[in-house]
């Protein structure tokens, strides 16, 4: 049987088993076909069927020779779906793929939920695009399919805002529709304080090993009663954001530094790493259960405890690059390549501070940009050393009122 008959019988049984998967309701349901979740979740009465499936029984050479074809000829979405389809065959599958599928900073792709919380690439940016609705205070992240800044995109991350007394949350989750706090989709908050000038980005998981949480989420009150959570998620610090008072008012751009509680300064020196979450917590995320995330082949033999130990050691600054004022347009201007086309307050550029003893190369390389191309569009273009979730947290801390700083 040649190579071809094989990659159309494959992608006959397969065909099924991509929709299904990607169609899967999460919660209380995905609706739409641009709100779908990168997740590679297939439910287990269907892994169950497929476990015993003549694929199972596939040479170990052969298997891999197709697996890496498929997942080097299905490099963007929304063709890339396959691959996570493939992962859901059968154990061998599954064992196979993880080993072939690489994170985010190596292959420079997206392909499952853990791709979010994993540094992006280092050598060009990921383009993304954020929709906000202000009428439910909603907004979601989308991975950037084509060149065209208005187009649509891969659903990522969806994150809704509350009000609280004394500050405000941005609660983050995975699924477009299910963005409460008990949710099983759940993976991180922002908060603020009372002047919207300091941000809390809070991880529900460790990011890192050593990692303390900040305060004991055991319980939750529902009503007249304690009950324990669906979903034990803490409060790990991931980074601390601050924006300076601006002294000019309206007229003068913000000023704002982040300080990543869960990356250390070495990781943007040559030969640095950041540290890489492998797979969400066991009890946490209990919309995906049967197929577990994959964990890269460089990451393998060097876990994460011991590569950052811990990250006792001084921790990585972010701060905004000045912009500069333009004579002619009288106003003040940033190169965002294209990628920006509507002047906002809130468009910024994040590079390494000199704090970190970094050197000025590293210091103009721009780890995060985020800018206005409509009324409720803007782009958020991210790289290494931060990951999706922690490049879309502190993009939110943008969108808030900050009494102070205007």
């Amino acid at each position: 049987m040649s190579f071809r008959s094989i990659i159309q019988d494959l992608r006959d049984e397969l065909g099924s088993i991509s929709r299904k998967g990607f169609e899967l309701k999460m919660g209380h349901g995905l609706r739409s076909r641009s709100h779908r979740v990168v997740h590679d979740a297939l439910g287990p009465p269907l892994v169950g069927a497929l476990r015993q499936s003549c694929w199972a029984n596939m040479p170990p050479e052969l298997l891999r020779d197709v697996l890496v074809r498929i997942e080097e000829g299905e490099g963007s979405w929304p063709v890339r779906k396959d691959v996570v389809a493939c992962a859901g065959v059968c154990r061998s599958w599954r064992d196979t793929m993880k080993e072939i599928v690489m994170t985010p900073e190596l292959s420079g792709k997206l392909t499952y939920p853990i791709s979010l919380k994993q540094p992006g690439p280092r050598d060009f940016p990921l383009q993304c695009f954020i929709r906000r609705n202000q009428s439910t205070q909603t907004y979601h992240l989308y991975l950037g399919l084509t060149q065209a800044l208005a187009a649509d995109g891969k659903f990522l991350l969806a994150a809704r805002k509350c009000r609280r007394p004394t500050c405000t949350e941005y609660l983050i989750s995975l699924d477009a529709d299910d963005k409460s706090r008990g949710g099983g989709t759940y993976i991180g908050k922002l908060r603020s304080n009372f002047l919207g000038t300091k941000f809390t980005v809070y991880d529900a998981q460790p990011p890192h090993a050593g990692a303390t949480v900040s305060r004991s989420q055991l319980t939750r009150i529902i009503g007249p009663k304690q009950v324990s959570p669906r979903v034990p998620a803490g409060n790990y610090p991931a980074a601390h954001i601050a924006y300076e008072l601006n002294v000019l008012g309206s007229r003068g751009p913000r000023r704002m530094h982040c300080v990543m509680d869960s990356i250390p300064a070495s990781a943007i020196e040559p030969g640095g790493m950041a540290p890489t979450q492998t797979e969400f917590l066991h009890n946490s995320l209990d919309s995906f259960p049967s197929v577990p995330f994959f964990r890269s082949k460089s990451y393998r033999t060097g876990s994460l405890s011991g590569s950052v130990s811990g990250l006792k050691e001084e921790m990585l600054v972010l701060k905004n690059k000045a912009p500069r004022w333009h004579e002619q347009l009288q106003c003040w201007c940033l190169n965002f390549r294209g990628r920006v086309t509507v002047a906002s307050v809130k468009n910024f550029q994040l590079v390494a501070s000199e704090e970190n003893g970094s050197s000025n190369q590293e210091e103009e390389k721009v780890i995060l940009q985020f800018g206005k191309v409509g009324k409720d569009l803007f782009t958020m273009d991210y790289c290494y050393p931060i990951s999706a979730f922690q490049a879309f947290a502190i993009c939110l801390s943008s969108f808030d009122t900050k009494i102070a700083c205007e």
